[in-house]
């Protein structure tokens, strides 16, 4: 259908970022090293495709929003990193599954979107099913850490806001400068040693692919669906992560992440399906009647 054909690219982005563990697990270098170097990859990839798409093309506007879009998505990369060296990566993925959540909330008061039941039930859903898959934290975690995790949730929200807001917005250039500030972010906490071959490789397709086109799909995406949507679907990474490892590398997953990844993919198919049409009340026209209605 038409609308879950809209609903493609989030879920593409989703896929992609959850490519980012398999990567990392080819690797052997410290946090801020690999997001320095992904970011930099990313950035000249995405520079590559502003500079094959020719100064004739009109690749959108840009501006404030523009300007705004960019500090989004560095300050949402930075912040992640920094969260997961100050607490745990349970307490930063529990935080994170609140996205859907927060992007609904912001659309509402910004944008006058309204709350969708839907969403916030299937948002329930998915919150419960993140908590079985990552389990009882360790630990009361860094107060800090838990902050810069909700920036980060905070900030992916916003992009969400800002791109359906400003429809013509040049993402391809945001995204660029977005990657290029994260790679000079990290700078000063990455190791000055050139990764080996290896691991260059692996940082590249953890840009080109965990970065670079996943950020661009989740725009692009997130601007033709309600943002409590985008947020909902972009948790399909929390689900996918683990098993790609566990497809290259055979770490099964427990019993409590295979039990929530169910669970979110069950929350996720039930707010995907199409509610049936009430039948269009006698006398109304047919364009109206040929709408359907609400789709939530």
């Amino acid at each position: 259908s038409r609308r879950r054909s809209k609903a493609l690219p989030p879920m593409l982005a989703a896929v992609c970022w959850s490519s980012a563990g398999l990567f990392v697990r080819l690797t052997d270098l410290d946090a801020w090293t690999i997001v320095g170097w992904r970011s930099l990859f990313a950035g000249l990839a995405l520079a590559t495709v502003l500079a094959l798409r020719g100064r004739g093309e009109r690749g959108g506007t840009f501006g404030a929003a523009g300007w705004g879009a960019t500090l989004l998505v560095s300050t949402a990369t930075v912040a992640y990193i920094a969260a997961l060296t100050l607490t745990t990566v349970a307490n930063v993925l529990l935080i994170y599954a609140c996205l859907p959540l927060v992007a609904a909330g912001l659309a509402r008061l910004v944008l006058g979107e309204p709350l969708s039941p839907r969403v916030l039930a299937a948002g329930a859903c998915c919150l419960a099913g993140v908590a079985i898959v990552v389990g009882v934290p360790t630990g009361s975690g860094h107060l800090l850490g838990s902050v810069l995790a909700l920036l980060m949730t905070s900030a992916f929200g916003g992009l969400l806001i800002i791109v359906k807001s400003h429809p013509g917005l040049d993402v391809v250039k945001v995204n660029t400068l977005g990657c290029l500030l994260c790679a000079v972010a990290a700078l000063p906490f990455m190791s000055r040693q050139v990764p080996d071959p290896k691991a260059l490789s692996s940082l590249a397709l953890l840009g080109i692919v965990a970065m670079a086109l996943a950020f661009l799909l989740f725009l692009e995406g997130g601007r033709r669906i309600p943002a409590g949507e985008a947020g909902l679907i972009s948790l399909l990474d929390v689900v996918l992560g683990p098993l790609w490892v566990w497809l290259a590398f055979g770490e099964a997953p427990g019993s409590g992440a295979l039990a929530g990844g169910a669970l979110i993919i069950a929350a996720l198919a039930w707010y995907l399906r199409r509610p049936q049409r009430a039948p269009a009340p006698a006398g109304q026209s047919a364009a109206v009647a040929g709408c359907g209605g609400t789709e939530r």
